[in-house]
């Protein structure tokens, strides 16, 4: 990462940053990201698509932006809920709910499936997304002993 990135991940990663994205971002990129077709997003220098899924219980959709990577064709999250105790809504919601759709730039916005990583897989991926985001390591010590965080693959439909 150059010196900004590396400014922006050490944000994101703290108590502040934190507050910052899943309080002021996410409700502007949540309409944003579908006004665009994924293109704009308050996360500058970061990929950040939006998912767009039933809920498990309402059925009503949801939509919530999500920092991914596209690894071999298939989009990659983490469920990290920024190391809160509890998995975030949104992975309930694709666990209920697999087939999901996607405004993401790059010409990946569509229907997906979504899917939990194997252990196997999971162990590979999550060196990929610390790559891409070094606040994930942040996130999973706040989780140690509580819980594993989960990462989805989100496959086109």
């Amino acid at each position: 990462m150059n010196p900004v990135e590396r400014a922006l991940a050490a944000f994101a990663a703290s108590r502040p940053g934190s507050w910052f994205y899943l309080n002021v971002a996410n409700p502007v990129d949540r309409r944003l990201l579908p006004l665009t077709n994924g293109r704009i997003s308050l996360s500058l220098g970061q990929p950040v698509l939006c998912l767009e899924v039933a809920g498990a219980k309402s059925g009503e959709i949801r939509r919530t932006p999500l920092l991914f990577k596209d690894v071999g064709g298939e989009l990659v999250m983490v469920a990290s809920a920024t190391g809160r105790p509890k998995h975030p809504a949104w992975y309930h919601n694709v666990c209920a709910n697999p087939r999901v759709k996607v405004y993401a730039p790059g010409g990946r916005t569509g229907d997906y499936m979504a899917r939990t990583a194997s252990a196997e897989e999971r162990k590979r991926l999550w060196s990929a997304m610390v790559d891409l985001y070094p606040g994930f390591e942040v996130y999973e010590e706040r989780t140690t002993g509580i819980r594993e965080i989960p990462i989805v693959v989100l496959s086109r439909a």
